[in-house]
């Protein structure tokens, strides 16, 4: 395919997951023995107990870069997601909104255990969310169910480091960052949390210093994570030279990025009341790709994120809720 044809700005690769959101006191976190404010993998048998243990929940399709493409979609920009659910209902219904959403997702369900993946998410009065996720069908998406073509139309190819953890999608991804880079695309990745760091850090070096990604999505623990630094000066500087973008975020303190040479600080956009924490750094990650896109200005694609991320923690659920188009010209 040539390189100056696209047909997406965004493909995306990650988990296909269904999020089931409840409030909580903190007490139920302690009683439950949860790792407050991170996100734990579990088994299927697990993720039945704590459904059982849960006050009433909203569930909502999630997955982190489908939420992102999510963002991105409603931003008006052309989106396509490989992710694996299962035949059931709750892989019908992740199949729906994501087409919903206006984004293209064609991967074959796929027959027989285990069933399509959801989280179960805590979320405390101060909005700080507690996941617990149970990958499901998701840790099975095979390398053959990539469409290479598909993946050498889009401008971006957007990586999910929770999905690096199990071998199969970890591999399809390999092969998928191949693809675009043969066809002169953007690899984009998301490190996603620390664990995931703790546990494939040495991969995500090397593909730093290999020079696979060229846009590096941390927050500030992840970036201590990467670097064994914990002053995030000292850390940021460190990955910067090998990355051409580098985005990292830091909560309220706003968000730093480096793009070929240039630097940008943002501070956080105001929210009213943070009510679900869920979802942040993937609207984040949204708003500043859906600028990134369009090739604006490092400060305005950081801005882009930072009223992402404001939106919709101001709500319950990983998705955006308001017009964001009109979010967005209000608010640059």
């Amino acid at each position: 395919m040539s390189d100056t044809t696209t047909r997406y700005d965004v493909l995306a690769i990650g988990n296909a997951v269904v999020d089931v959101i409840a409030s909580c006191d903190e007490g139920l976190i302690e009683e439950l023995g949860l790792n407050r404010g991170g996100m734990t993998l579990i088994d299927e048998a697990k993720a039945d107990e704590l459904y059982d243990a849960m006050p009433p929940a909203r569930e909502v399709s999630g997955g982190s870069a489908a939420n992102t493409l999510a963002g991105i979609s409603t931003l008006g920009l052309q989106c396509a997601f490989i992710g694996q659910v299962a035949d059931d209902q709750l892989g019908k219904v992740f199949r729906h909104d994501m087409r919903a959403t206006g984004i293209d997702f064609d991967t074959p369900a796929r027959t027989g255990e285990p069933a399509t993946g959801r989280v179960l998410i805590f979320v405390t009065p101060d909005g700080e969310r507690t996941m617990n996720t149970f990958l499901g069908a998701g840790q099975f998406l095979p390398s053959s169910a990539l469409d290479e073509e598909l993946i050498a139309s889009a401008a971006i190819l957007y990586l999910e480091g929770y999905l690096w953890d199990p071998e199969e999608p970890r591999n399809a991804m390999r092969r998928a960052m191949g693809v675009a880079r043969a066809a002169g695309r953007k690899v984009a990745f998301t490190a996603s949390e620390s664990f995931v760091i703790d546990r494939h850090g040495d991969d995500f070096r090397a593909m730093i210093e290999e020079g696979l990604i060229d846009i590096l999505f941390v927050n500030e623990t992840e970036l201590a994570s990467l670097t064994g630094e914990d002053d995030f000066e000292t850390g940021f500087d460190m990955i910067a030279p090998n990355v051409p973008v580098l985005v990292a975020t830091r909560s309220a303190k706003g968000a730093v990025a480096s793009a070929y040479g240039e630097r940008a600080v943002v501070a956080a956009a105001p929210v009213a009341k943070v009510v679900d924490t869920t979802g942040a750094g993937d609207q984040f990650a949204a708003g500043f790709l859906a600028g990134f896109a369009r090739g604006e200005k490092l400060e305005t694609c950081l801005k882009r994120g930072a009223i992402a991320a404001a939106e919709v923690i101001s709500h319950y659920g990983p998705r955006p809720e308001a017009d964001m188009k009109a979010l967005m010209e209000q608010s640059l």
